[in-house]
């Protein structure tokens, strides 16, 4: 999917909104356990419920990278059964020596086909441009993370700079790829940092995971960070697949994300 074809989306369901489909059997109502493949068959089910709302949904890989060749064959087909006008994110924070990250980028890019993954820039250009190679992909690369850890590096300042080092990553990756190709991880629990983030990179897609369970305001989310494109993707996960885990957890996930996309529809008229 291209830039043009996303911001349409947007434009189409007045929504930004990004669910993560980060399914945990130990979190699904325990009703579905009863099934051949719970995690796709609650998949399934929110797919069902929130797809009228959402532009992407997001996968974090790990969950089903954790159930080994079970849960791969369960991602396989929750992305197939995504409708195809939806964006689609591999949350797998990948990032290797040059050859790997080519490996990784042609199991996400074209065996499982993906329309983006997320990948750590830490190792360099080397490691980030295989995944820049492939027509209408996209790389979102960790940039300003809101976990506890993330001023261990992202915010130190560089010496004889004034610079964060976060901001150097925004700088420099911009060297590698263009508005189209890339987009940058910003947490929500940063909104006050959006500023910053945009004057860096004005132009680009933001995805911002933290809205809800996590405790960001969307509203200042969309007040920082929009652009001329809308320029956002705001995650949620928790709050909205996990809002029941009776047996209406569909019923009440479609409604929490009608509820985001009415906000976001009221954020889009105001400021863009």
């Amino acid at each position: 999917m291209n830039k043009q074809q996303l911001f349409d989306q947007i434009k189409k369901k007045q929504s930004y909104l990004c669910v993560g489909l980060d399914t945990d059997l130990n979190k699904i109502p325990k009703h579905l356990l009863k099934k051949e493949d719970p995690v796709f068959e609650f998949n399934k089910a929110i797919i069902d419920a929130t797809a009228d709302y959402c532009v992407a949904y997001k996968p974090n890989i790990a969950f089903y990278e954790a159930m080994g060749a079970k849960g791969w064959e369960s991602l396989q087909k929750t992305l197939a059964y995504i409708p195809n006008d939806i964006f689609t994110i591999a949350d797998a924070k990948r990032g290797d020596i040059g050859n790997t990250s080519g490996l990784y980028a042609r199991a996400f890019f074209e065996n499982m086909d993906f329309d983006s993954v997320t990948v750590a820039p830490y190792m360099g250009k080397d490691s980030v441009t295989p995944f820049l190679e492939f027509k209408n992909k996209w790389v979102i690369l960790l940039a300003l993370t809101s976990n506890e850890g993330s001023g261990d590096f992202q915010q130190l300042v560089l010496e004889g700079s004034k610079e964060k080092l976060f901001e150097n990553v925004l700088k420099k990756s911009q060297e590698w790829g263009r508005d189209d190709q890339l987009m940058y991880v910003v947490g929500a629990t940063r909104a006050n940092q959006l500023q910053e983030v945009r004057k860096n990179v004005p132009h680009h897609f933001l995805l911002v995971p933290g809205v809800g369970a996590q405790g960001g305001s969307l509203q200042e989310v969309s007040r920082y960070g929009m652009n001329e494109q809308c320029g956002l993707l705001v995650n949620s996960s928790r709050g909205i697949i996990y809002a029941s885990k009776e047996g209406d957890f569909a019923e009440v996930a479609g409604q929490k994300a009608k509820e985001l996309q009415e906000e976001m529809a009221k954020y889009l008229a105001e400021f863009l």
